[in-house]
C-alpha cells in the first residue's frame, strides 16, 4: 500500500527508548574529552575529579526516588539491575535463611521472566500470578501467596508495553509485613510518574538511563539500607559499587544519568501532563476515525505517554513497516522482531486476531501537538488501507 508520508518522521516510540536531551549531552561530552580519569583511582586530581562527578550523579538519581545515595548502584541498565537485584537477593536469602519460593506477575518485562526461570533451574520455587483485564495485579492473589518461604517478590512498576500502574504502595505494605523482600523493575516508571521508594516500601528498584531521556548503556540499582537488604554480586572483580558491581564507572554515562535524573525530577508533573494530554489526543483522533479501535489496560491507573490501541483485521507489524515515517512498536520493543502475538496480550485475555492488531503510542518531551495529528492521520489511513475497501 502506498501511505501519504508526514512532512518529517515522527518519534512516537518513546517507551523503547527516548532521544538524549541536548542538556544531557553537554553534561556528558566533557567526560569523553578532557576530563576522563577514572574515578577509582584517588592519587591525582583527574581520578578524584571524576569520582567527584559520579557521586553528583548518585545524588540526583537518588532524588529522584527520594533514596539516600549509598543506595544507588550504578550499573549498564534495567536489564543488569533486574537480574542482579532477583538473582542476588533470591540466592542470598536461600543460603543464609533457608527461604526457596519467589514470586512475580505474567506481564513483567522478558529479563525478569527468564531471571525466574534460570532461578528455577536452580531449585528454586517460582509462581507467576496472573493479572486481570486491567493489566493489575489481584492483591488477593499477592497476599495469598506470601507464605512463610517466599524470599522475594518481583513486580514491575509500569508495565512497558500497555502502561499499566500497578499498585505497588499495597504490594510494599504487604511484602513489609511479612519480611519479604520486594524488588520492582521502575524503568518505565521512574521520571514519568511520582516514584518514592519510601512510600512505595520498595526494597530493591531498577532504572534505566536511556528512558528517561539519558543515555543507553547506563543504569542503576535502589537496595535499600534500612532495614537492610543484602544481595550476592553476579560477578567478581575490583568491588566497586559497594561490592555488588565491580568493573569501572563509566564516568560520561553516569554524569549522564544524573542529569537526566535531575531534569525528570525538576519537570515531572509538567511532561506528566503534557504527555497525558498528546496521549488523549491521539485516542481521539483515533477514534473519530474509528470507534472500533480498543485501547489494552486499565486507562486510570496507566502511565501518562502510553497508548496500547488494537484494531481488528490488520496485522499491526505491517502497519508500523508500511507506515515508514512515524516510529511506533508493537508489542514490547524486545521482540519487534518477531510476528508472535504479545505474551503481555495474551495474560490480559486480549483474542489472537486483536492481539495481531494491537501496536503501542508512546509520545515524550519532544513530540508535538502537529506530530500527534499528523500521525494520527497517517495511522487511520494505513488501518483503512490494510482493511481493504470492504472497511
Amino acid at each position: 500500500m502506498q501511505l501519504m508520508a508526514p512532512q518529517h518522521p515522527i518519534y512516537l516510540d518513546c517507551q523503547a527508548t527516548t532521544p538524549l536531551d541536548p542538556e544531557v549531552l553537554d553534561a556528558m561530552l566533557p567526560y569523553f574529552r578532557e576530563q576522563f580519569g577514572n574515578p577509582h583511582v584517588d592519587a591525582h586530581a583527574f581520578g578524584r575529579e571524576a569520582a567527584s562527578a559520579v557521586e553528583a550523579a548518585r545524588a540526583e538519581v537518588a532524588d529522584l526516588i527520594n533514596a539516600d545515595p549509598r543506595e544507588i548502584v550504578f550499573t549498564s541498565g534495567a536489564t543488569e539491575s533486574n537480574n542482579l537485584a532477583i538473582k542476588g537477593a533470591a540466592r542470598y536469602r536461600r543460603e543464609r535463611h533457608g527461604l526457596d519460593h519467589v514470586v512475580t506477575v505474567a506481564t513483567e518485562h522478558k529479563c525478569v521472566l527468564e531471571s525466574f526461570t534460570r532461578l528455577e533451574r536452580e531449585g528454586f520455587r517460582s509462581t507467576v500470578l496472573p493479572v486481570e483485564p486491567s493489566g493489575l495485579v489481584d492483591l488477593e492473589r499477592v497476599e495469598a501467596v506470601l507464605e512463610e518461604r517466599v524470599a522475594l517478590v518481583s513486580v514491575m512498576a509500569a508495565n512497558n508495553e500497555i502502561g499499566t500502574v500497578q499498585p505497588l504502595r499495597e504490594v510494599g505494605r504487604l511484602c513489609r509485613e511479612r519480611s519479604v523482600v520486594l524488588h520492582t523493575d521502575a524503568a518505565q516508571a521512574a521520571g514519568k510518574i511520582p516514584f518514592d521508594v519510601q512510600v512505595l516500601e520498595v526494597d530493591l528498584a531498577s532504572l534505566s538511563g536511556h528512558k528517561l531521556y539519558g543515555p543507553k548503556g547506563v543504569g542503576a540499582l535502589y537496595v535499600r539500607r534500612r532495614p537492610r537488604v543484602r544481595i550476592e554480586p553476579l560477578f567478581d572483580g575490583g568491588g566497586q559499587e559497594r561490592t555488588l558491581r565491580s568493573g569501572t564507572v563509566p564516568v560520561p554515562l553516569v554524569v549522564g544519568l544524573g542529569v537526566a535524573a535531575r531534569i525528570a525530577r525538576q519537570r515531572l508533573a509538567e511532561e506528566a501532563e503534557r504527555t497525558r494530554m498528546l496521549r488523549d489526543r491521539m485516542l481521539s483522533r483515533l477514534q473519530d476515525r474509528h470507534p472500533d479501535v480498543v485501547v489494552h489496560g486499565e486507562m486510570d491507573a496507566r502511565l501518562p505517554g502510553n497508548l496500547s490501541v488494537g484494531y481488528a483485521g490488520i496485522q499491526a507489524h505491517r502497519l508500523v513497516r508500511e507506515l515508514g515515517d512515524v516510529a511506533l512498536s508493537t508489542g514490547s520493543a524486545c521482540s519487534d522482531t518477531s510476528v508472535e502475538t504479545s505474551y503481555v496480550l495474551r495474560a490480559l485475555g486480549v483474542s489472537e486476531p486483536l492481539a495481531a492488531g494491537t501496536f503501542r503510542i508512546s509520545p515524550g518531551r519532544f513530540t508535538t501537538e502537529s506530530e500527534i495529528d499528523r500521525a494520527a492521520v497517517a495511522i487511520a489511513d494505513g488501518v483503512d488501507a490494510l482493511r481493504g475497501p470492504s472497511a
